[in-house]
């Protein structure tokens, strides 16, 4: 594999905001889970099948795993997102196509971990109605909803780097 350059990328404001709101979600899902922590029974669900049906169940204390696992992924791809250059492309990095493939990546990773912290902080949300009675699992939209939040904009992203070769 030849060098690749190595770009410094200008954000844009849209691209500015997916870090402003991805950040705000954090620091949401953070307090969400604080302020809800004490009012959670001692059992709470800590799994859902498929159909979004709790069906594992465990301590209340695990309800800090979904804003601690948000916020490792979010921000080791936040690091993972400066360096543009180490990324898998579909098609041979150059000079002259470098700056579109690495912005097309780094908005997909930035969008990515936007989602992500949005996924982590609805099973969070769920899992703190869901002893309440207030909700009922995650409900059947949730399986979908998540995949097409996922796969579909990552679609999008593959075929644009595919047609940005040159």
């Amino acid at each position: 594999m030849s060098e690749r350059p190595k770009l410094k990328l200008e954000l844009t404001t849209f691209d500015k905001m997916l870090e402003i709101l991805g950040w705000a979600s954090i620091l949401a899902i953070w307090g969400l889970t604080i302020i809800n922590y004490s009012n959670l029974p001692d059992t709470i669900p800590i799994h859902y099948n498929g159909a979004g049906q709790a069906d594992g169940f465990g301590g209340k204390k695990t309800i800090l795993t979904l804003p601690l696992i948000a916020t490792v992924l979010f921000i080791g791809m936040t690091i993972l997102n400066k360096f543009p250059h180490i990324f898998n492309y579909p098609t041979n990095i150059t000079q002259d196509n470098a700056l579109r493939q690495y912005t097309n990546a780094t908005r997909l990773i930035r969008y990515l971990k936007f989602i992500i912290v949005i996924i982590f902080g609805l099973i969070a949300f769920k899992t703190i109605q869901n002893p309440n009675g207030q909700a009922d699992g995650l409900g059947v939209w949730f399986l979908p909803m998540t995949l097409g939040l996922i796969f579909i904009p990552m679609t999008y992203y593959i075929i644009k780097t595919l047609k940005t070769k040159q």
